[in-house]
């Protein structure tokens, strides 16, 4: 458009110049030399004018394209950098959102480990205190596993001949679990540890006990045999002699009732 519009002016001067250059010479062939050169001044004084005037609005027009153009670009500059803060902006809410997620998902992650953590501990500790099945004495019973494991540890001492520990932790034992079905070999061993510890009496107490609340328990033949050498040490020798003898009337066919025949000929 700029251009066009240059090129209109420009058109527009040739034409004021040639019909200002014709005019001239009619003029000068009609009035002479001094009116010729009058004319030819005038002429030249209105063509500057008309370039001034011409290169005037030129250069308005250049000055308002330039400030159009200015004004654009500075306009253009301003959207784009409103755009590259919004970007940017974008960028850091998308960077933010992003690590919010990954935490997210992290801390879940965690949450879902502690919680099966605290379900295999809770299940432990719940298997602790549910019944399990025991083999005693040829038959299988239902009891409370810390009962059992604390047969099995005070066992354990007595199995390494730590008679002491094993006679407080049988007792202990006796006492905790009073109906247990552990309790016919309880009675059997506390009875040995004491007699270990050289407590006869309170070894008695617990053999005896064993076979009147017991009789038919396999352990009751020894029961009987241990209560004859507890009497032996307590130099009751005529009580050791007839507790054989009631031994081997009462379980003829064991083992133990073999050792008491053995035993008897030498408690003269």
């Amino acid at each position: 458009m700029f251009q066009a519009a240059l090129g209109l002016k420009k058109s527009s001067i040739a034409l004021a110049l040639v019909s200002s250059l014709w005019g001239g010479h009619v003029h000068a062939a009609l009035f002479g030399d001094d009116e010729a050169r009058r004319a030819i001044l005038d002429l030249r004084q209105r063509l500057e004018q008309s370039q001034n005037a011409t290169k005037a609005q030129l250069d308005q027009i250049v000055q308002q394209q330039n400030q159009a153009h200015n004004q654009a670009l500075s306009q253009m500059r301003s959207a784009l950098l409103d755009l590259q803060n919004q970007i940017e902006k974008l960028r850091a809410d998308l960077a933010q959102s992003l690590g919010a997620q990954e935490r997210l998902a992290r801390d879940l992650t965690e949450l879902q480990l502690r919680q099966k953590d605290t379900l295999s501990i809770v299940d432990d500790r719940l298997r602790r205190f549910e019944p399990i099945k025991v083999s005693i004495d040829g038959r299988e019973v239902m009891m409370d596993p810390a009962e059992k494991t604390d047969f099995d540890r005070s066992m354990a001492l007595f199995r390494q001949a730590d008679f002491a520990a094993a006679q407080s932790a049988l007792g202990g034992f006796l006492n905790r679990y009073p109906t247990s079905a552990y309790l016919p070999s309880v009675l059997f061993w506390l009875g040995n540890a004491q007699y270990a510890n050289k407590a006869y009496k309170e070894a008695m107490v617990h053999f005896q006990r064993l076979l009147s609340d017991h009789p038919t328990h396999p352990r009751a033949p020894e029961a009987m045999l241990a209560i004859s050498n507890v009497q032996v040490e307590l130099k009751d020798t005529k009580g050791a002699r007839k507790t054989l003898e009631d031994l081997i009337k009462a379980y003829p066919a064991s083992e133990t009732a073999a050792t008491a025949r053995e035993r008897l000929p030498r408690l003269r």
